[in-house]
């Protein structure tokens, strides 16, 4: 009877320890990002109100896109659901804004290692971002909501704003009398990058389900005892609309291998530095970035 209890309580043991390395999951993120108002160029007589409501839509619809997270109990894989472009549309400028705006490539993250990998394209250049996850301090709250049938608890950290991803940026308020002023002087032109800007830390709001009990979550995100289902930093939403757990076929999750190694802040740098040189090419003008900026 001894070894046909240690047999069994192997043999449960041993199945336990296989549906752990077998388990995987797939969860289905919806992210839409606050389009940005462009009142600071109401000055500028190249910019009519038929062009400027234009450029907002375009900024709204750009700005809505699906993700798929595959994950298992220690790494995850985070990309963009692949659609078919509507002719016109410039691929190869729109990776690279999409690149600014949270997308662009695949999000390789390790929780064991506390590490990430993601490809990025960039002025026509592959880079491969690979450094370490960023460690947020969650507070955990007592708050819960349901999200598609999950338990799902609050939690809220602050982090400091990137100066390469476009949604962290907010539209400055406008001072009317100013705006009066100029066009009174007749200065009507517009620096485009004077609209906007960077605030110094970002207020987090994750929702973690404990009763998917992984270290994971969409983009960068991850450090909670579950699931994260829902990310909201004031002007980005992601919000997870289909989760599906060990289904029949599986996904290789590995990290990506082309383009050229960098570090975050090595790439930060880059994007920067080009992003200057372009808006000083561009001389900084509404009519000239805005319409760039919109995929025209």
């Amino acid at each position: 009877m001894k070894k046909v209890f240690y047999y069994m309580s192997f043999l449960f043991a041993f199945t336990q320890m296989q549906a752990q390395k077998d388990f995987q999951g797939m969860a289905v993120y919806e992210s839409k990002t606050q389009a940005p108002k462009f009142e600071g160029m109401r000055g500028n007589r190249d910019i009519t109100p038929e062009m400027q409501k234009s450029m907002e839509e375009r900024m709204k619809k750009m700005l809505e896109k699906t993700f798929i997270l595959n994950f298992d109990k220690s790494a995850s894989i985070y990309k963009e659901e692949e659609k078919l472009e509507s002719p016109g549309q410039q691929g190869g400028f729109r990776v690279m804004v999409s690149s600014m705006m949270g997308g662009g490539g695949t999000f390789y993250k390790d929780v064991k290692t506390k590490s990430y990998t993601v490809d990025k394209e960039f002025m026509g250049k592959e880079f491969l971002v690979v450094d370490s996850l960023p460690k947020l301090n969650w507070k955990l709250e007592q708050e819960t909501k349901q999200i598609g049938g999950y338990n799902c608890y609050k939690a809220t950290a602050v982090k400091e704003p990137s100066k390469t991803d476009f949604r962290n940026f907010r539209p400055k308020k406008t001072d009317d009398k100013k705006d009066e002023a100029k066009k009174t002087s007749g200065e009507t032109k517009t620096n485009f990058s004077d609209n906007f800007e960077l605030p110094k830390e970002v207020v987090v709001t994750a929702w973690y389900t404990p009763e998917i009990p992984v270290n994971q979550g969409p983009e960068n995100y991850w450090g909670l005892p579950g699931l994260i289902l829902e990310i909201n930093d004031g002007s980005t939403t992601i919000l997870c609309s289909k989760v599906v757990l060990n289904a029949k076929d599986k996904v290789d999750i590995k990290p990506s291998k082309k383009g050229k190694v960098v570090t975050q802040k090595d790439y930060d740098e880059t994007v920067v530095k080009k992003m200057e040189e372009f808006r000083d090419m561009n001389g900084g003008r509404a009519r000239s970035a805005a319409p760039v900026m919109m995929g025209r």
